[in-house]
């Protein structure tokens, strides 16, 4: 199997821990590791490191570069900006066609946490099986609980199992849905939250580009008429051409939306293999444990932070100040050399804004 890892995303919701900068697939979000050398060390025993590109952007490259030290520079692809999945995953399945025309790759984001690798690899090697019949496979999270921050996928008839794996034929795309209905998806039981997790053959997936977002198409059989000379190497000649055809890309395409939702013959696999995409400061919490009263602390020793009074916050310093809440209940309150946040968690999916209006004023100066 080949894989594409996409690592160029900004991370905006875990500001001022995750910036621009340094967004969040750079970091050590829970482990030792940064998110991705834990993704490159997840499907390492499927993907043979010569067979594996990261999708990021030129600032970033570097970064790549000094995490995963073993792979060519010529395997990191830098986007010239960005312009949604479809472009930056065809990209990928453009230069692994130009080495194998029916390879199966992998399209995973450097940005996730998988709590059960094998059991993980054990459904990437069930999808790998399926992609070599022509299905396009994705991977669904069978959700716990009545989540509106994800999509979801429905799925309807099984078309095959792998030990205690089933894949079922994919039905339909549901955009983040308001509480009521994702309560009614959580009792329905044929739903899984929208993984981005992907495997399908290279020739396959360019061919649903091809007929659903031509203009991505156009742009890719440019820069793949070069990769074919270069055996798929990300090479300055290949970097020019995608330099010069690359600003045609006007609008900015998902590939869930501009291809997936309008093409057939998607499979999913449900999982249940401790996803978890750290989309949100309350996502960060649930991967650390809490006191008795609730409270999580992250980075600090029990003599670094007083609580009274305080139920259900989350406390992370990555700079290691004192902190203290009194009466304090569902605050988030995060403590980093880039800036200090105190929302509730009720509005954490606005922490966004607040890395957007940090942005505009780091530009300005």
């Amino acid at each position: 199997m080949y894989a594409s890892i996409l690592a160029g995303g900004s991370g905006t919701r875990l500001w001022p821990l995750s910036t621009k900068q340094s967004p969040k697939q750079f970091l050590r979000l829970p482990g030792p590791r940064t998110m991705l050398e834990e993704t490159v060390e997840r499907i390492a025993p499927l993907v043979p490191r010569r067979q594996l590109y990261v999708v990021t952007f030129a600032n970033y490259k570097d970064a790549v570069a000094q995490q995963i030290p073993d792979l060519s520079r010529e395997q990191i692809v830098a986007e010239p900006s960005g312009r949604g999945t479809a472009a930056s995953i065809g990209l990928a399945a453009t230069l692994i066609a130009a080495r194998d025309p029916q390879a199966v790759m992998g399209s995973f984001h450097a940005d996730h946490i998988i709590a059960d690798v094998m059991g993980f690899r054990q459904a990437l090697t069930f999808a790998e099986q399926l992609a070599r019949e022509g299905a396009m496979v994705t991977l669904g999270i069978t959700p716990t609980y009545a989540e509106t921050g994800y999509g979801y996928i429905q799925h309807g008839a099984p078309v095959g199992t792998f030990g205690a794996l089933t894949a079922y034929a994919g039905d339909s795309f549901k955009e983040k849905p308001a509480r009521e209905i994702a309560e009614q998806y959580l009792q329905a039981g044929n739903f899984v939250w929208n993984s981005g997790i992907f495997v399908w053959r290279v020739d396959r997936i360019l061919a649903e580009i091809r007929r659903y977002v031509p203009a991505v198409a156009s742009v890719l059989d440019e820069i793949g008429a070069a990769a074919r000379a270069t055996g798929g190497r990300m090479t300055p000649e290949v970097e020019r051409v995608m330099a010069s055809v690359w600003p045609r890309l006007t609008e900015i395409v998902t590939i869930d939306e501009g291809v997936l939702e309008r093409a057939s013959g998607l499979v999913v696999i449900p999982v249940s293999v401790g996803w978890n995409d750290i989309g949100s400061w309350g996502q960060v919490a649930d991967l650390h444990g809490s006191d008795a009263n609730g409270n999580t602390v992250v980075g600090l020793d029990e003599v670094d932070h007083i609580e009274i009074e305080a139920q259900d916050n989350l406390i992370y310093s990555a700079t290691g100040r004192m902190i203290a809440i009194a009466g304090a209940r569902d605050l988030i309150v995060v403590d980093t050399p880039e800036g200090i946040l105190v929302c509730t968690k009720e509005h954490v999916q606005r922490v966004k804004e607040i890395a957007a209006f940090a942005q505009r004023r780091d530009d300005s100066r």
